[in-house]
């Protein structure tokens, strides 16, 4: 009894490991990180340009009474971090840090003593500046990636103000009194421009389409499995990568089997696309219809689909239409296309009915005979406009007669015949909707660059850089 428990326990946390796992997998490498701190640094640097730092005005001790001052018109004129550096703290998040990062401000004072009153512009070098931030990385309630600034601390060391048109010895005098100030809203503003620059990255990351429609057919759940994975030297994200048909968003019966990224730091991103994906959407196309074709004048250009056609094939039903009368083809599906992904090898096993019809002078069909096919194909896979883009290639093709208006008959030329139909108008009418592409999850204003795509077993590797327009 006790075994049986035993069983039933590891039982259970199997299938919840099942559950756990994705269908595709994206991983941030280093060379990712560095240049998502070179885009954040950025976008830091244009929030700061941008601020509006408030009036402030205080009174400070010396040795010849009490001065007391004002400083308006606070501006950031240039910034920069020139040895930024962004590592990862496993199971945490993203670190940030910068020390000989220096800016260059200018502002108007003013300042008064019981000797005399000054006004004027002062142009302030900041150097040795000090920033260490941490970032977590976690999921939202719906699915999304989600980024918040968790720790940050700056220091500054040195700060050298330059007053314009003011005499020297006032110079050297005043300014000490003026560096306490700067030095205390620098402090304050830093850490909060920060925090404003990484809430802008998880509001972009927001702006994911978690559940997509793909067409009129389907649709994908991108939303996260759990929390991003943060390691030693790459962050990964674990998503769904399910697709559904489209107003159906019931769980498969099957679950998606556990793959591993193998391990590259080469490219930027890297998304592994698991076979479940696959074959999610070869189910979700089959329930919601997409594998039906009606076949009567898409084949135009190559030939007519009329009785006598057919007839010309198969003897035996010749003898029913005399007269050449139009023909349909009403290819259907009989199950999802089975998807197998091997090493540099992507194949589709379809099994399909197709039933040939006449069309009578009252506009009504008449079968002519209907046979059962069984073909194999392969998918060649492309990145185009965030997309990715599939086309088929038909390798073998068998056929079986299921049922005929003229009884039983041999099938071998009618296979070569349809084979030819299927290579000449099927397979190029489905490769025109397999351009639509499935769309890969993205964010606004990022393009990929120099996609390699790479069948393995098992999942699909794509590896990129990519480009973020500011």
């Amino acid at each position: 009894m006790l075994k049986f428990w035993y069983f039933f326990l590891v039982l259970c946390l199997l299938i919840q490991q099942l559950d756990a796992n994705s269908g595709i997998k994206v991983r941030i490498t280093q060379k990712g990180l560095d240049y998502g701190k070179k885009i954040g640094l950025e976008i830091l640097k244009q929030r700061m340009k941008e601020e509006s730092f408030p009036d402030w005005s205080g009174r400070e001790k010396s040795g010849v009474g009490d001065v007391d001052y004002t400083i308006s018109g606070v501006r950031i004129n240039t910034i920069e971090f020139p040895d930024a550096s962004v590592s990862l703290i496993p199971g945490i998040g993203i670190k940030l840090s910068t020390q000989h990062a220096y800016a260059t401000v200018s502002m108007n004072w003013r300042i008064r003593t019981w000797l005399f009153k000054d006004s004027g512009r002062a142009t302030v070098a900041i150097s040795g500046v000090f920033i260490t931030a941490v970032f977590t990385m976690s999921q939202d309630s719906t699915g999304h990636p989600s980024m918040s600034l968790d720790s940050c601390q700056m220091s500054i060391r040195g700060v050298e103000i330059k007053l314009n048109g003011t005499i020297s010895w006032l110079y050297k005098f005043f300014t000490k009194y003026l560096e306490k100030p700067i030095h205390s809203s620098l402090d304050i503003h830093s850490c909060p421009n920060i925090r404003q620059g990484i809430q802008q990255i998880d509001a972009q990351l927001r702006t994911l389409q978690v559940p997509t429609q793909i067409d009129a057919f389907a649709q994908i759940d991108y939303s996260l499995v759990h929390s991003p994975g943060v390691f030693q030297s790459y962050i990964d994200l674990d998503l769904k990568g399910t697709i559904y048909p489209v107003g159906n968003w019931t769980d498969l019966a099957f679950v998606q089997a556990p793959f591993i990224l193998p391990d590259k730091s080469d490219s930027m991103l890297y998304f592994g696309i698991s076979e479940y994906f696959f074959k999610s959407a070869s189910l979700a196309y089959y329930t919601a219809g997409a594998f039906n074709i009606t076949i009567i004048e898409e084949l135009s250009s190559y030939f007519n689909v009329t009785t006598e056609t057919f007839g010309s094939i198969v003897p035996e039903i010749a003898q029913y239409y005399v007269e050449a009368r139009p023909a349909m083809l009403n290819l259907r599906a009989t199950a999802a296309p089975v998807i197998s992904l091997q090493t540099d090898s992507f194949t589709l096993e379809i099994c399909a009915s197709m039933e040939v019809l006449a069309v009578l002078p009252d506009s009504t069909t008449q079968s002519m005979f209907t046979v059962n096919i069984i073909a194999n194909a392969s998918a060649s896979l492309t990145i185009f406009e965030q997309k990715l883009i599939g086309s088929l290639c038909l390798n073998r093709f068998q056929l079986f007669l299921a049922d005929s208006r003229a009884g039983f008959f041999e099938v071998s030329l009618l296979e070569n015949f349809l084979s030819y139909v299927l290579r000449n108008g099927v397979i190029p009418a489905a490769n025109v909707k397999l351009k639509k592409g499935f769309p890969l999850p993205n964010l606004d204003q990022i393009t990929l660059l120099r996609p390699v795509v790479k069948v393995n077993k098992g999942y699909l590797l794509i590896s990129t850089d990519i480009d973020y327009k500011l």
